[in-house]
């Protein structure tokens, strides 16, 4: 697989909720194509000068959003390889609106899978008594937003190896 002649998009864009391997599938896939990657809670964190539970604390998740639209925003605008989005980035109408066009794989996960990759974390969203309820209840009220945004839907409980190759034949098929 050889990078597309389009110069506009990114190769291919991550979407999926916390613990669906966005940023290890992202890595993973372009070491494989020989592109870039941008992770762009990575990328929140740098420009704001903040980690991202300290961006919720003082400024709420609206506050967040708002530094997460205009980040990916200019990341689609300039990224040119593969670009992980964070989990909630597909909830974002600005963010819907900017994916026009992309290639979008939604890394799919079922709650119990991806909260076990996450529990133990800190994640300022699963803060709760119950975080595996949490965790539960927010991906479901996801799941329309990403399947949305997507172009094509890989199970993000396969191993890494499956999952990009997954992506890669995509890749492949749409260019023939």
């Amino acid at each position: 697989m050889t990078a597309r002649t389009v110069v506009d998009r990114p190769l291919v864009v991550l979407a999926g909720f916390m613990g669906s391997g966005k940023s290890t599938v992202g890595t993973a896939l372009a070491e494989r194509l020989s592109v870039d990657f941008v992770d762009t809670d990575t990328e929140i964190e740098r420009r704001a000068g903040r980690t991202i539970p300290e961006i919720f604390t003082a400024d709420g998740e609206d506050g967040f959003r708002a530094i997460e639209a205009d980040t990916v925003r200019d990341v689609l605008a300039s990224a040119r390889g593969v670009v992980a989005l964070g989990g909630g980035s597909p909830t974002v109408a600005a963010i819907r609106d900017a994916l026009a066009g992309c290639h979008v794989v939604y890394l799919e996960i079922s709650a119990d899978d991806g909260f076990a990759r996450v529990a133990g974390t800190n994640r300022p969203l699963l803060a709760d008594d119950r975080p595996d309820e949490r965790y539960r209840t927010i991906l479901a009220a996801r799941v329309e937003h990403y399947r949305g945004v997507a172009t094509h839907i890989v199970d993000a409980a396969q191993p890494v190896t499956t999952v990009v190759a997954d992506i890669i034949s995509r890749l492949d098929q749409e260019k023939s």
